[in-house]
């Protein structure tokens, strides 16, 4: 059988990207940076060949996932041009989160090509000595083997010296080729950008703490949150639970109450019309759980909310398989970006435009089953924090606000003159 001249990337996805938060992030934490998978993969290819002067047969991405089922990011690489994604299962131990049966996966398809004599060269990109016999048999079947390390942020391999010694033509991927395709999220790291700040955001930060909810919160007292339960927002996402913030002060009045806020008033036994006045408003969606309003439905729901129907009502299934596709190809999940087309899917396919209307007044409250809706859905583009499994607090806040963006553009047309 003749050798094809041509070249396979095989890329661990968690070293690959590891690294690079390292790098640009000062923490290995993937919830750090945020990919432009679409200009990665063609940032690889085209090194790839210009590396090995092979045309491309393939790139494999391994990965891991719990359960082994793909993520967002999975789902939108699978469906790229010569890209075929492997995944191996994600654990949990200790806190922390760890792949197995990539490093199997990837010596498989590694001595698989190379006795098939599918490839001449092949690129991995991996810091794992595990790989070190997989890469042996490679060579013995006549595969040229490139080992492409990630600049490491304290100047050091960040690669198996025994991988690096026995690879044939060894290149480091650099801060610049890093950046082309991956950027920090967050400021503080060493490239990562001045975020840039969203007045929609910083309109709901700032709203007016009601006097007596700022009186209830200064009375609390340290020992508000001792002993207390897990209670949830109207999303249904938990607060942190008592004891685990045992040791942390009062809280300390900073606009309108949050979730968290009330519980911890809660907790320490203070008066619903205290915690919450009737005309106050929430800086998070909660009509549940800690607030009673007259007129509310037997589940704690306003009666002005409980007519407006949720977005899963509002779609058939033949949309809900074109929603899918959408969120895979299009949708970047940037948090403000899917806040704004998950609003603009309910608007789209609400049976009566008063519906919006009326929500436009509740703002900046989400009602919450639209809400739990609505962050359930953000959860899918990898918006998880790495710690707890929840949204993180600002990612949330950036949802909400581009949820409200959508919204507010479509009242003020609605209310518009014809004219204009």
């Amino acid at each position: 059988m003749e050798r094809v001249d041509r070249c396979v990337v095989l890329v661990d996805a968690g070293y690959l990207l590891g690294a690079a938060a390292s790098l640009l992030a000062g923490e290995p934490a993937r919830s750090r940076i945020t990919v432009d998978h679409a200009a990665l993969i063609q940032g690889l290819r085209e090194r790839a060949e210009a590396d090995t002067e092979r045309p491309l047969l393939r790139i494999y991405w391994f990965d891991g996932a719990p359960d082994r089922v793909p993520q967002p990011e999975h789902r939108r690489l699978r469906v790229m041009p010569r890209v075929t994604v492997r995944l191996g299962a994600l654990t949990r131990s200790d806190g922390r989160w760890a792949q197995k049966g990539v490093d199997a996966a990837m010596h498989a398809e590694l001595t698989e090509l190379a006795r098939n004599r599918a490839c001449s060269d092949v690129v991995l990109v991996t810091g794992d000595g595990d790989l070190l016999p997989g890469l042996m048999s490679a060579k013995e079947h006549g595969v040229a083997v490139h080992l492409w390390a990630v600049q490491a942020a304290d100047g050091d391999y960040n690669q198996s010296e025994d991988l690096v010694a026995e690879a044939d033509e060894r290149r480091v991927l650099d801060r610049a080729w890093i950046t082309c395709a991956v950027r920090a999220k967050e400021l503080g790291g060493p490239c990562a950008p001045q975020p840039v700040p969203r007045p929609e955001i910083a309109a709901i930060l700032s709203a007016p703490l009601p006097e007596s909810a700022l009186a209830a919160a200064q009375s609390a007292g340290p020992d508000a949150v001792r002993n207390g339960s897990r209670p949830l927002d109207g999303a249904g996402v938990g607060a942190p639970a008592a004891d685990a913030v045992d040791q942390l002060p009062a809280p300390v009045a900073k606009g309108v109450p949050t979730p968290k806020d009330l519980a911890t008033l809660h907790a320490a036994g203070a008066a619903p019309a205290a915690v919450h006045p009737a005309s106050a408003t929430l800086r998070w969606s909660s009509d549940k759980g800690w607030i009673d309003r007259p007129g509310a439905g037997p589940l704690g729901e306003p009666a002005e909310t409980a007519s407006l129907p949720t977005l899963a009502q509002l779609t058939s299934a033949e949309q809900r398989w074109a929603d899918r596709e959408e969120d895979i190809t299009t949708v970047g999940g940037d948090p403000f970006e899917v806040g704004q087309v998950f609003a603009r899917r309910w608007m789209e396919r609400l049976p009566e435009s008063g519906h919006v209307q009326k929500l436009s007044t509740m703002y900046p409250r989400i009602p919450h089953r639209i809400d739990g809706e609505l962050l359930r859905y953000a959860a899918r583009f990898g918006l998880l924090a790495h710690k707890d499994d929840q949204i993180d607090e600002h990612d949330r806040y950036a949802i909400r606000a581009g949820f409200w963006r959508e919204i507010d553009v479509r009242a003020a047309a609605e209310h518009a003159p014809a004219g204009e």
